[in-house]
């Protein structure tokens, strides 16, 4: 390796380095905010705060990595041209593309280090976030609890709300507001409310059973009957107590691993291989679904019966052998659609009414199972879209780097400019408009508005021009876009052109 090339590239690596812990502190800290419910006011202990945290780290290089390539790239090059090193390399005819060829081989090797860093250990640590949070209100029940809001307990079908915690391990609660669930036609309903002044969880290291006793309060549920005349007389149970005990089977809680792997596995802890495998079972169990809901609304409809099997003998060496033929449809082309009025005479006034209000409640029903076949349907091409998109992201955030490194290094040797003033600001500004625009298009694909492959590569797909149009004005010694001297030579034709035609004029 030549002296300015390795010059150029420990210049680099020191600002991408430097630019890279900055960064990613800040960003911590930012996350910190957006999961303080999970993590403040539960008496959780350092070094489980800290495991969170170093689980969260990879996350957040998704987006400290771009944004630290496109600023040391503005830095390192903003310097050089700052300090007229630049203008040295260009009088001893080393060009720009000379001067960055250590760099692109670098951002080359990092571009792969980040597809396998996207492709493993992201996925991992989406993993084990999912499950430390989990586990975190198993080891304490306590935990899981949060003042002011309305938290689930795990192993229940309860939602609390406490006021203030306090004592030993927060097992003191005050004024608890507690909703039970009750299993109803495959939903869960709030149908009990229990309102307690004070409260205390009580547990024990050698017992499976977590109790909760509530102090002075009142007790409301309201009664399902399963019957219709009953349900039109709103049957409810009302009661105070001064003491009410509710006990809690933790047999499945105790004794928990906090890196202990569950069986969830969403698009975001999947690797390559395995989104692959995954899109291909989704697409086909999505339209196996469509096509036997489609055959099942069909049969209830009773408009396209299939026709009755045709028998048909030929001879074949001396021996007959009989065909069946069976369609799956009419043939509409050879259909009679007859008048409803001609249909209906042929009734009696008595049976009319009857066909009348059958046919209304068919359709009705038909109707209900159409529309929450289509919600379970969405539901299920959101999770594929996901796939797809997760898939693609993690090309697009290799190549994305490469391409903000395009971005930023003749972008830097333009302004001319380094330190952390104007490239700090040049830079977010190009981030941001780079990760808005990604955000935007992956909500728009999770939805199915567009494609998800072009909801992961738009960002990178706009951003890819910008790098071309710069590394060109860079490489010919221009600019940026001169809007003066635009604004001039367009006067200057349309002079050119009026003169033109005055000449013109006068000649004839």
């Amino acid at each position: 390796m030549k002296i300015l090339d390795r010059y150029i590239l420990t210049t680099f690596v020191s600002n991408f380095v430097s630019a890279f812990v900055i960064l990613m502190f800040i960003f911590i800290f930012q996350s910190i905010w957006l999961f303080i419910d999970d993590l403040a006011g539960k008496g959780l202990d350092i070094f489980i705060v800290g495991k969170f945290l170093l689980y969260l780290t990879p996350n957040l290089t998704e987006k400290v990595l771009p944004l630290t390539v496109l600023l040391s790239s503005i830095l390192t090059f903003g310097n050089f041209a700052e300090n007229y090193e630049f203008a040295a390399m260009k009088a001893s005819g080393i060009s720009l593309q000379k001067a960055m060829r250590s760099l692109i081989l670098f951002i080359v090797f990092l571009a792969f280090v980040t597809f396998y860093f996207a492709n493993t250990v992201i996925p991992a640590s989406e993993q084990k976030i999912y499950n430390l949070r989990k586990n975190i209100a198993k080891v304490k029940p306590s935990a899981v609890i949060a003042e002011g809001v309305f938290s689930d307990i795990e192993e229940t079908s309860m939602n609390m709300k406490v006021d203030r915690k306090y004592g030993e391990k927060d097992r003191f609660l005050e004024k608890v507001i507690i909703h039970e669930k009750q299993r109803v036609n495959n939903s869960d309903i709030n149908n009990t409310v229990i309102k307690a002044k004070t409260g205390e969880l009580i547990s024990s290291e050698s017992s499976d059973i977590l109790q909760l006793v509530l102090k002075d309060g009142h007790y409301y549920k309201e009664v399902i009957s399963k019957k219709k005349k009953g349900k039109d007389k709103n049957p409810y149970v009302k009661a105070d107590f001064e003491t009410y005990t509710i006990n809690t089977d933790l047999s499945k809680a105790n004794n928990v691993d906090l890196d202990a792997e569950s069986n969830v596995s969403t698009n975001k802890m999947k690797n390559v291989s395995r989104l692959l495998k995954d899109i291909d079972s989704l697409k086909d169990n999505n339209l196996k679904i469509v096509r036997a809901f489609s055959k099942n609304i069909n049969a209830r409809m009773g408009a396209f019966q299939k026709e009755k099997k045709k028998k048909t003998q030929k001879i074949i060496d001396g021996k007959k052998v009989t065909d069946t033929i069976e369609k799956d449809t009419v043939d509409l082309n050879k259909m009679l659609v007859l008048p409803i009025d001609s249909i209906i005479n042929k009734y009696k006034d008595f049976q009319r009414a009857s066909l009348v209000t059958g046919a209304k409640n068919t359709t009705t029903n038909i109707l209900n199972s159409i529309k929450g076949k289509k919600n379970d349907l969405e539901r299920r091409y959101k999770i594929y879209n996901l796939h797809i998109l997760s898939l693609h992201q993690k090309y697009a955030l290799a190549l994305g780097c490469i391409i903000l490194f395009f971005v930023g290094a003749p972008l830097g040797a333009i302004i001319r400019k380094g330190g952390l003033g104007l490239p700090m600001v040049i830079a977010i500004i190009l981030f941001l408009t780079y990760y808005f625009l990604g955000v935007f298009a992956q909500n728009y694909a999770k939805e199915g508005n567009i494609h998800p492959i072009l909801g992961a590569w738009l960002s990178t797909l706009i951003m890819l021009p910008l790098g071309v149009f710069l590394t060109h004005r860079a490489t010919n010694d221009r600019g940026l876009i001169n809007i003066g001297g635009i604004i001039v030579d367009f006067f200057k034709a349309l002079f050119q052109k009026i003169s033109k035609k005055k000449n013109v004029d006068a000649s004839t």
